[in-house]
């Protein structure tokens, strides 16, 4: 039987650590048996381990990762922090016998630790993207998809992504009939339309305070919806084209247009959240000059279609009505 090996470090997060388990364990071959045998380890066997509010004894320690086919690693409330001795040594270990090793949410701070990742594409939580980057330059992170799969070694985004990969995990291991059963028990579609950048929150750059562009901004997001060229910014900030874009980028790390485009970007997602307007409306009220320019810009800053946005994330009450 395949042993699935989930690393329990102190102050886990909870839903990492029971997502593994809860999907792996729902896994039944076409004869009824179980798919997979999971242990829960830490670094030493019977050690507390603190995950959020309560406390676990896992029973097993770190030997039981060179007995596991996969090895799950869930992310901890302090994802930077140093290692506990031996678990980087035990993860490099496996890795050299071939065992499959998968990273949950910020959970990929410890794989990336290893050195395990270097070179390789990787993704976490889109909200401590730029962290991981920033501390392992030699991992290439991608915030805008669900999971990644390196072959032997994978990482999803945060949350329900952990879902997404063990799904895709089981798929991989005993077919598509033993993941779509797993899946319907886990109440989750076997493949989620679009990526993990449907839910990051798109936010402008924010200017320095007192930064001489702040009323132009602020014009720029009331205006957005106007069909404004870079002569027609110009204009308002009374100066040229080329000091405009050196100041703004200067002040805010982007252009002029681009800065627009987000803020249409933004307009749009909150009318797909908050109406039943049709594309065609919120195309118009967001500025953008078409239904088809909409939809291509939405589908490139977003990850996914208008349609499948609106259905994921409009308020449950429009939805039952």
């Amino acid at each position: 039987m395949h042993t699935v090996a989930v690393l329990a470090l102190d102050q886990v997060i909870p839903f990492d650590l029971s997502a593994p388990i809860d999907a792996f364990g729902r896994a039944r071959l076409p004869d009824g048996r179980a798919a997979y045998r999971i242990r829960v380890c830490s670094v030493e066997a019977g050690q507390e381990v603190g995950a959020g509010l309560f406390t676990l004894r896992a029973p097993y320690g770190l030997e039981a990762l060179a007995e596991a086919d996969t090895i799950i690693l869930p992310g901890t409330e302090n994802p930077t922090a140093p290692l506990p001795p031996g678990v980087a040594e035990a993860l490099r270990a496996a890795a050299a016998n071939g065992t499959r090793i998968a990273s949950i949410c910020v959970g990929a701070f410890v794989l990336a630790a290893t050195g395990l990742l270097d070179g390789l594409r990787a993704t976490t939580h889109w909200i401590a993207a730029g962290d991981l980057a920033a501390l392992h330059p030699a991992v290439t992170v991608d915030p805008n998809v669900l999971y990644v799969d390196n072959g032997q070694f994978l990482t999803s985004a945060g949350a329900a992504a952990a879902l997404d990969m063990c799904l895709h995990m089981i798929r991989r291991d005993h077919g598509s009939a033993v993941a779509a059963h797993a899946a319907r028990l886990s109440v989750m579609p076997l493949e989620r339309e679009g990526g993990q950048a449907q839910f990051i929150v798109h936010a402008q750059p924010p200017a320095p305070a007192g930064a001489t562009m702040e009323p132009l901004l602020g014009w720029l997001e009331e205006n957005a919806d106007r069909d404004l060229t870079l002569e027609d910014i110009a204009v308002r900030a009374c100066t040229s084209t080329r000091t405009l874009n050196r100041r703004f980028r200067e002040q805010t790390g982007t252009t002029p247009l681009q800065w627009v485009h987000r803020a249409r970007v933004r307009r749009a997602q909150y009318l797909l959240e908050t109406t039943t307007y049709p594309v065609e409306r919120i195309a118009t009220q967001a500025g953008f000059g078409s239904p088809t320019a909409f939809r291509e810009r939405f589908k490139r800053v977003v990850g996914t279609s208008p349609y499948a946005y609106r259905r994921a994330f409009q308020g449950a009450e429009e939805r039952v009505s």
